[in-house]
């Protein structure tokens, strides 16, 4: 009986696959325990082991092809077995090896082009777990160069950095698919390399003809676009009120009322519309002569708008904070700490010679050691259950011209101050500049958003999935403040910690923050 094989979920994230290769072809006899294909998930390209044997009667997904989990991949059974009735109607086309197109009661059979020998089709690669697309930022390579393997071909824009892309194969590019500023899905055909002289024009054709996913213009930078509009005069009035056999003036109910309103008199109006009736935009443009008992102004003046491109990076933003906000069931815990000990502290730690830290690496070590302590919160929500992390590794939120990263400072508990600190600087810089591996962006298990020095007293984030929360973190400001039961001059700092309610409780989140505090307004105790 024919075993129908669907894409299977190869990692916890994985929502589809790409077959990257098969390994066996329609006819192909399967053994149990044989490789029938490599499968790219949202992670990395796996071996898909068969767990049944027979014949390979049908294959449902080409090479390159992208499919959701459990589609059909493929149908393996007896040898002539009938499987007519387990293939659908789009699955029936895509099993066929050659596209007739009719013209005029003509059939022109159009046969899949081979690639020539030696000549190698380099398609648009994924360079982040979340890449969906990317954009060519520079060519390092022209049309007729020679290659070698190794070599720099482009800038590729993610949706988190602007990456090198490295060749690794060696000969002459004979096409390039993108020019820079434009960009495409992953797996478009970014550049094709082969023996000089090469004719690729069978392979360009086929290309054409297969791809269905559109390459679009993207300035290399996000161009501002000046939209003016010009608010141009009404038109003047072509002629005079007209009046019925009674005298009276012919207007329609909306202009009679503006009018009334407005204090003007319909005699003095001339109609635009029909036969001269005067209609609203008579009255919204009257202007009465000199001496008349109404002054109407009507402004004139310039609209103008900007519009941006919306960057990789703001598009991949936009669709994961959304993703968080209407997924997680967030919840908000505000708190205001006492910051007189760890000005103090901040003050004596940096006498020491060559040393520097801020009170932004003060909160990151405090967070850390307290996500050791309360492990509840260090963690993230999955389908069928939760995971609590061991290791924290906090990641910090740096704004740059597109949006923001996040950067990831791994084993955050076991850092000092000074490393903390050199970490998110070295990050921060490398941030704004488009130089984070992707690498360095994952991996995170909670997230710190400060916008203090921006002198932002309070706010609240969007917590940066999967991670179960996010600490909001404002300025330190000088108020009045109550000790020892007299009024004096204190400094405080407000966090506000956003949740997900289906991992982390109230109370637990409570507690977090009351070993948060002990560390932040007592931070020697960070140290010894």
């Amino acid at each position: 009986m024919a075993e129908i094989i669907n894409m299977p979920r190869l990692s916890d994230t994985m929502e589809e696959g790409t077959v990257a290769k098969w390994f066996k072809k329609v006819g192909d006899t399967v053994n149990e325990g044989d490789i029938l294909a490599e499968i790219e998930t949202d992670k990395a390209t796996m071996e898909f082991e068969s767990f049944n044997e027979g014949e390979l009667l049908h294959i449902g997904i080409q090479e390159g092809g992208t499919a959701p989990v459990d589609t059909l991949l493929a149908i393996i059974g007896q040898k002539g077995e009938d499987i007519s009735a387990l293939i659908s109607p789009e699955d029936k086309a895509e099993d066929q090896k050659e596209e007739v197109t009719v013209s005029n009661a003509e059939a022109t059979v159009v046969a899949p082009a081979e690639i020539p020998e030696g000549v190698e089709v380099i398609n648009m690669p994924r360079l982040s777990d979340t890449m969906e697309e990317g954009t060519v930022a520079k060519w390092n390579k022209k049309v007729g160069d020679a290659v070698n393997e190794g070599d720099i071909l482009a800038e590729i824009e993610t949706d988190k950095a602007t990456m090198e892309f490295e060749s690794f194969h060696q000969g002459t590019l004979l096409h390039i698919g993108l020019n820079e500023g434009e960009s495409a899905p992953v797996d478009s055909v970014l550049a094709i390399i082969g023996k000089k002289g090469t004719d690729i024009s069978g392979v360009l054709a086929a290309q054409e003809q297969n791809n269905s996913a559109p390459v679009t213009a993207k300035p290399a930078a996000p161009e501002k676009v000046e939209v003016v509009i010009e608010v141009k005069e009404a038109p003047k009035p072509v002629t005079a009120p007209i009046a019925n056999s009674n005298g009276r003036i012919v207007a329609s109910p909306l202009a009679k009322k503006l009018a009334s309103e407005k204090g003007i008199d319909l005699s003095r109006v001339q109609g635009s519309g029909d036969l001269g009736r005067i209609i609203k935009r008579d009255i919204d443009n009257y202007q009465p002569q000199a001496g008349g008992s109404v002054q109407a102004f009507t402004p004139r003046g310039k609209e103008s708008v900007t519009e941006l491109a919306n960057s990789q990076m703001r598009k991949t933003i936009a669709k994961r904070l959304s993703a968080s906000k209407f997924s997680a069931p967030h919840y908000y815990l505000g708190v205001e700490f006492d910051m007189d000990h760890a000005i103090a502290f901040r003050t004596q730690y940096n006498s020491i010679p060559d040393t520097k830290i801020s009170f932004n690496d003060i909160v990151v070590k405090a967070v850390a050691l307290a996500l050791k302590q309360h492990p509840q919160v260090n963690a993230k929500w999955e389908d069928h259950q939760i995971t609590q992390h061991h290791h924290v590794h906090v990641g910090v939120a740096v704004a740059v011209e597109d949006g923001l990263v996040v950067p990831v400072v791994k084993f955050t508990d076991e850092q000092s101050l000074p490393q903390i600190g050199a970490a998110v600087k070295d990050y921060a810089v490398r941030a704004r500049d488009k130089k984070l591996k992707p690498e360095e962006m994952d991996g995170s298990t909670f997230t710190i958003s400060n916008l203090g020095m921006f002198g932002i007293q309070e706010f609240t984030s969007i917590i940066n999935q999967p991670n179960g929360a996010i600490l909001s973190v404002g300025a330190i400001v000088q108020k009045p403040v109550v000790k020892e039961g007299a009024i004096v001059v204190g400094n405080t700092m407000k966090l506000t910690l956003a949740c997900d309610h289906r991992v982390v409780d109230g109370a637990t989140g409570a507690q977090f923050l009351q070993t948060l505090r002990s560390f932040v307004e007592n931070p020697l105790t960070m140290v010894i």
